[in-house]
Parts: C-alpha cells; structure tokens; sequence
C-alpha cells in the first residue's frame, strides 16, 4: 500500500536545532578514546562491540567474547569524549575544573555491563567497595554515569545505582517503567519516554483515519512497554487493534515471524506499528521482504536510523515507513573534531601498540584494536543514525556540567568551591533533576520523573535513486504566525522568516504585519502583548463592596457606643461623675468621636474635589477636640496633684472657661495646619489631569500631597495624646476615691500606639491599602478612647451607683489635695433593713 503524498503534516514536527559556532579548541585533542584523567570523572557505558560468544556455553564468569566493533557504540563514545574535550576547553562552564572520563563496553548484555557498573561504584580514595552502613559521606570513584543505551541493560543496573543514588543519565533508554522513582530513583533520561512516543503514533492513527492497525514489538522490555502503551491508548482512543505479535530475542524468531506476518495479512491490516529494537526489526524485515509483502510501516526510534535495515535488499519493497525521531539537532564541529582526533590516532599508530595494562583492577579495554582507527572510519560519527542521536549523549554529559557549576557555585572565571571539593552522589543528583538548560537553542528540563522536555519529529524514508534520505515531515511556513500583541522581526533577507517578539507595556500591536510595536497615545496604556491601549480606569471603595460594608458595620457598632454612653451621662449629667469627667466638656469630646466616625465616610464611594478637600480636615479636627479636653483635665490632675497648695485655693483653673479656651486654642491651631494642607494639597481633578499614566487601572484616591503635611496634621494629635498621657502617668492615686488618671492614661496609651504602629504600615502601602490601614486606624483609635475612657465610668454609673457622690470625686471637683496611698481600712457594710427597723 502505498502512502499518499502531502499527509505527513502532523503537530510533531517542530524547529530544527541550533548548531555550535566553529571554533579552533580541539587542535591539541587527546587520543585516548576511553580514559581521560581529570577533578571529576564521570562513567561511560557504550555498546563499543557485538557479542561473538555463546553464552549458552559459559562456564566462567569471565568467558564472554565481544571482539566485532558496534559502529554505533564506538561512535557514541567518541560523542562523549567530544563533549567534555569541548566543556574543559571552553572553561566557561567549570572554570578551574575539570572534567575526565573512563568509558567501558556494555556489549548489550547483562554478563557484561554489571563488572563496569560496580567499578564506577567504587571507593574514590581506595579504588574498592567498601560495605558500609551507611553510604551518605561515600563518594565514589565516578560522580555521574552516562548510559546505557537500551531499556534491558538500564533494567540490570538501574536499581543497584538507585541504591546509592548514583545519577544515572541514559542516552537511549526509553522504557516508560523507568520513570517509577520508587524503583529507579536515579535514574534520568535525555530521550523521551515512549509513553509520550506511543502517544504521537496513536495520533498519527488519528490524523490519516487508521482505525484498524496491528503492533509488532520485540519480546523484551522496550517492546513489550511500547506494546502494551499503545494497545491501550488505541482503545481510548476509539482505534482497533487488529493483532498483536512479539519477536523472540533469545530464541529462533523466524517460525514466529511467519506465524506473525500470516495473522497480519490474515486480518487484511495494511497499517503495522513496530515497536521493537534494531536486531529484531531487521529479522522481521528480512522476512517481509522475502514474503513480498507491504504496506504502512509505523517504526520506533529504536529503528528507525538504524543502517541494519535500511541497508536490507529489498527493503524499497516493502511500502512506506514513517518513523520517530527525537526532536534535537545535530553538533557542527563533531565531524571536524573527530577527522581531527582520527588524524592524530592514524599518526600514532605508526608506532607499535600501546601494551594492556595487566596490573589495572579496572574492566578491560574496550577497543583495544581502536588504536588503528583512521580517517576512513569518519563514517563513525557522519552515519545518519549518529548525527540524529548524538545530542543525546552530548545533553546528557552537559546536564551534569551545569549540575556541578550550581553545585560548585560557578561562575563564568572561577568556582567558589573549587576542585579538591567531596562531590557526592546523591548531591549532584538534587542538583541535576533542578536543571534547565538552553544547549544552542534546545531546552533541556527533566520533569518529577527524570523525563527530559523534548519532543519528537516524523521522518519518512525516501528512496533517490539508490540511496536513501531520512527527510522530516515538510512545513509549509519558514515561521510560524505570531500571536496577538506580537510583532515580526525579520531574520536574514526574507520576510517571510521571522521572530515573534512581545509587545512591552505602554506599546501595541497596530497591525498584523507590524515589524515595530507602536507606542500608546499620552493619556492611553497597555499591558502586555496589547493589540490596543486603552484610557486608565479608576477603581474606588464602592458602598456595596465587602470591605466599605465592613468598615460601615463597624462604624454603626461604635455610634452605637458612643449614643449608648451619651444617653447615660445625659440622665446624670449632674451627677458627680459626669461633673469629674468633665461636665459639657467631656459631652462635646464625646460627640467630636462621633463626628470622627461619621467622617470615615469620607473614604466610601466616588471621590470629588470637594469630597478630598474636607476629608483629612474633618477626619483630623474630629479627634483634636476629644484629646484636647482630656489633655484639660489631664492638666486640672497635674496641678492637684503638684501644686496641691494653689489647687485648694484655686480649684477651677483648669475647669470652666480655663478648659474651653485650651480646647478652642488646640483645635485653632489644628484647623490652621488643616487650612494650609487645603491650600497646598492639590484638588483630585488637576491630580487626575497631571498624573502619569502607566496603568491600565488604578485605585483612586484622595491626593495627600506633601506627606509632610498630613504627617504634622498627625502628629499634633499625638502631641496632645503623649502629653495627657505624661501629665496623668505619675499622677498620686487617690485613696478611696475614683482614680480619673488611670482612665485619661489608658486611652492616651492606646492612642499613641496605634498611630505610631500606623506610620510604617502606611508609608509601605499604596493604592486600596492606604484608605483601609487609614480608616481602619481611625475607627481603632476611637473604639481605644471610648472604651478606655468612657466605659469605666458606664459601669460605675450601672453597677456601683452608691459610689456616684461627691466625696469619690472631691478631689476633682472641688481640686482637694490627694491622700498618698495606703492601706485602706475595711468600710463597714451597710445595714440591713432589719437592723434599719430596729
């Protein structure tokens, strides 16, 4: 069956990466492939040769023969040394250190990779490892491992690593089990997970209308996963699966794969997903094309690349393939670096072959022929396999670099902590799973499960003549289209490729084409990414809001206070009580905290010019008639209790017309400091008209400008608090009469310390939260004067009447000198009405 042309459009397919910028540093490379010395060495494990032994045959742990170069591995490996040739070099990165490796052969099997794995394991210092109870100061001879690149090998090491949580970074493992960190703590990955690969196939069912499909996997981890992910997801997705089939790995796969492709042709399925590894994808096909078959071919990123099989005879038969690959991008100076390597081992091998290290307790070499590697073996890192997969092992190795400049606390000319620094594993693994990256316009992030934040592109294998090209799905755009509020900013000489940039605050999109934000007109803003401004919009305390039916609520608590107190002193205002508190005095501080509250309302609804010029007068003045008569009688108690010679003989000083002319001098003065503020302060409507404007909505408020001015409105009535509240402090508590003092210096307390917690808490606010904090403070500040001042002598009046005579207050009635303080003398009880009778 043959594919359509002009389908393969999928949401996959995303930018091409960025290539490195040429550069001179690998001139003076090294030669050694597999060892580089250095402050931090890192472990690699590559599939370097092809097991040539049976191990059904084994009788020694030892006796596994890999002797044939895997073309791949010893490529991957030369990425690895590239990589951290090109990180020490730079030393922009770890400046001052260094970074070294040891890479051994996995030879994909099991016998193999766990002796590597267990010498990275080792003691750093000692080179063993050492049992240990405890392994949290153990640092091992390897900070990081990279590799292995099959979902198998990962499964046999995986968990010993996990257990010593030992970063463990795959350049090609995939198996979604892996991201299960209660098995594999460790482990991290710089390919996605096939879940999310499972999830592109199925919507590429989707996208062409396949509804009818069959899934060939590999009978091994990979496979099995990828088979069973996306057999379900199909059902979810309303797709059916018309068959399923697992290739043998460790039996003859042939009688299986005829069993295979006869259910397929069978269940009439033109559409085959094959999940599995190259080995057994390249069996398989070597089956279909001797069986003559075709149709659609979804494959794997297993397979995909993999020359084993596009190089089959006759794989051009066989229909249309369309594969995964990661979505990455290739290295620029690989190729350079390695002809440069190659050509500097080829000189070296004139000489005769460097002899094996017998005496090393480490795996052994795992290339010892690569001494004979030339510039004809480029193909090495130029395969089309290698170029697409390369970034992997380079993300990997650079993820841990970054790691350790955080961990090392680098910056671009030195590390703070230098290289001699104990580098633990578990350490550098909190600071790798943190990461994020750009690498030459690719962003590199792992996710809670170690999964890396890349995605894929779709490739389709197209024949030219006799050779073949991987081409990826086409675009018909050179960018994509901006967004609203964006504009384009042409790259290079066409205006068709472009970067998309946001507009900023205070600029807009005009028009669809725009290359330039075009700045607001004065009077008008925009937020971010705007395709208009618009004129600034004030917001204001409305009555029916939360916080101004709050404020309300609590205003109506407290007149209800106030009236509750005036109506009891207006029944007794002859009483002695009333007459010590003040007499009319005391009644005018009273209704000054009721005109205080009520002025609160100043602060509700939409502002006016006239409504901002009485707001901070009337909200000040109020409370200057209430302190200013308390500072009267504060004085009148001063003066008996210092000058109790001239008090005896002058008891009304401070009472009558002595007290009102103070009160009229405090509030003159007040209402003089409020005439400047109107003269100075400007109206709301040439605040509004002058103001800059660099919102798109803002709280209106009444201007207080200067500060100053309200700061001295302010502070004189806390003047007058501070010094009623010094006059009565010391004052000599009279004996067996109400204390008056004590009433003054608690509601002047109160006061002083609730405007002196307003400043810092004002200053720091804007907007709302300076009429909140400031109406707030305000009905505070009266509730504390009315409370403290008044409610005493409410419950003397309710509670204790017998105590409202004359005597309990002489001394502030009549200016008679306070007896110093001593032990009262038990009173008598008063006589019963039986004893009254007799």
């Amino acid at each position: 069956m043959s594919m359509p042309v002009g389908l393969l459009v999928l949401y996959l397919a995303f930018g091409p990466g960025g290539v490195l910028g040429s550069s001179a540093w690998y001139k003076n490379v090294t030669t050694d492939l597999f060892n580089l010395t250095g402050d931090i060495l890192l472990g690699g494990l590559f599939s370097i040769n092809v097991l040539s032994s049976n191990l059904s045959q084994r009788v020694e742990p030892d006796n596994i023969t890999c002797d044939r170069i895997d073309a791949f591995g010893l490529g991957s490996a030369i990425v690895m040394k590239y990589t951290v040739d090109e990180i020490n070099a730079k030393q922009n990165l770890l400046p001052g250190v260094t970074l070294g490796y040891e890479i051994f052969d996995t030879c994909k099997q099991s016998a193999v990779i766990v002796k590597p794995t267990l010498f990275f394991l080792t003691e750093e210092a000692t080179s063993e490892l050492a049992v240990m109870c405890n392994y949290t100061d153990y640092e091992t001879r390897v900070a990081a491992v990279i590799g292995p690149q099959t979902s198998e090998m990962v499964e046999v090491i995986g968990k010993l690593l996990g257990f010593f949580l030992m970063p463990q970074i795959s350049y090609g493992a995939t198996s979604e089990q892996f991201s299960d960190k209660s098995l594999y703590p460790s482990f991290l990955r710089t390919r996605p997970s096939d879940k999310w690969q499972v999830e592109a196939m199925v919507q590429l069912m989707l996208e062409f209308d396949w509804n009818w499909v069959a899934v060939v996997g590999s009978d091994d981890e990979y496979g099995r996963q990828g088979q069973r992910r996306f057999s379900s997801m199909a059902v979810e997705r309303s797709l059916c699966v018309a068959y399923e089939g697992l290739i043998p790995l460790y039996s003859d796969p042939g009688p299986v794969i005829v069993d295979i492709l006869k259910r397929i042709e069978e269940s009439h399925v033109q559409v085959v997903v094959v999940f599995a590894l190259s080995d057994p994808a390249a069996i398989f096909f070597q089956e279909v094309i001797k069986q003559n078959m075709s149709g659609v071919w979804i494959a794997s990123t297993a397979w995909v690349l993999q020359e084993t099989i596009s190089s089959l005879p006759g794989i051009r038969t066989v229909g249309t393939i369309i594969g995964f690959t990661d979505k990455t991008q290739t290295l620029g100076l690989l190729t350079d670096y390695t002809q440069e390597l190659l050509t500097r081992i080829s000189e070296e091998s004139k000489g005769p072959p460097p002899a094996p290290d017998k005496s090393s307790s480490s795996p052994p070499h795992p290339c010892p022929d690569c001494w004979r590697l030339s510039l004809a073996n480029i193909s090495l890192v130029t395969a089309p396999l290698i170029q697409r997969t390369a970034f992997a092992v380079y993300s990997a190795i650079y993820s841990v670099a970054h790691a350790l400049h955080n961990m090392l606390d680098c910056n671009a000319t030195t590390c703070v902590r230098g290289a001699k620094t104990k580098i633990y594993p578990w350490q550098l693994l909190k600071e790798i799973k943190n990461i994020s990256v750009n690498l030459d316009g690719t962003h590199l992030q792992f996710d809670s499960n170690g999964d890396p934040s890349i995605g894929y592109n779709i490739l389709q294998w197209v024949w030219q003549k006799d050779k073949l090209e991987f081409k990826d799905v086409p675009q018909s755009k050179c960018s994509a289209d901006c967004a609203n509020g964006q504009v384009r900013r042409v790259k290079g000489f066409h205006s068709c490729c472009f970067d998309c940039i946001n507009c900023t605050e205070g600029t807009y999109q005009a028009n669809p084409d725009d290359i330039q934000c075009s700045p607001c007109p004065k009077g008008y803003w925009s937020l971010m990414s705007s395709t208009n401004c618009t004129l600034p919009t004030f917001e204001v305390l409305s009555w029916g809001s939360s916080i101004s039916l709050g404020f309300i609520l609590s205003g109506l608590v407290l007149l209800l206070c106030q009236g509750a107190v005036g109506v009891l002193f207006l029944q007794h205002r002859d009483s002695p009580l009333v007459r010590a508190s003040g007499g009319a005095l005391g009644a005018a501080a009273l209704l000054s905290l009721v005109g205080g509250c009520l002025s609160q309302l100043l602060f509700l609804g939409q502002p006016g010019d006239l409504v901002c010029r009485l707001q901070l007068p009337l909200t000040s003045i109020f409370p200057t008639v209430a302190l200013s008569t308390f500072l009267a009688i504060s004085l009148q108690i001063f003066y008996v209790s210092e000058f109790p010679q001239k008090a005896t003989s002058r008891p009304y000083t401070m009472q009558g017309v002595g007290g009102w002319l103070l009160v009229l001098a405090c509030c003159g003065v007040q209402a003089g400091m409020c005439g400047w503020f109107i003269q100075v302060a400007p109206s709301l409507s040439n605040y509004v008209a002058t103001m800059e404007v660099n919102f798109v909505k803002r709280f209106l408020a009444c201007p207080v400008e200067p500060i100053l001015s309200f700061g001295v409105i302010q502070g004189f009535n806390s003047l007058l608090a501070l010094v009623s509240f010094m006059c009565t402090f010391m004052a000599v508590k009279t004996v067996r009469q109400y204390n008056l003092a004590r009433d003054i210096t608690f509601s002047t307390l109160i006061y002083c310390l609730i405007w002196v917690v307003f400043i810092p808490i004002y200053t720091a606010s804007h907007g709302i939260s300076r009429s909140i904090i400031h109406v707030s403070f305000s009905l505070l500040s009266y509730t504390g004067l009315v409370a403290a001042y008044y409610f005493p002598k409410c419950y003397l009046l309710l509670k204790n009447p017998e105590l409202n005579t004359k005597e309990y207050f002489r001394t502030f009635l009549d200016g008679a000198p306070p007896t110093p303080e001593e032990e009262e003398q038990p009173q008598p009880e008063p006589a019963s009405k039986e004893q009254e009778h007799e």
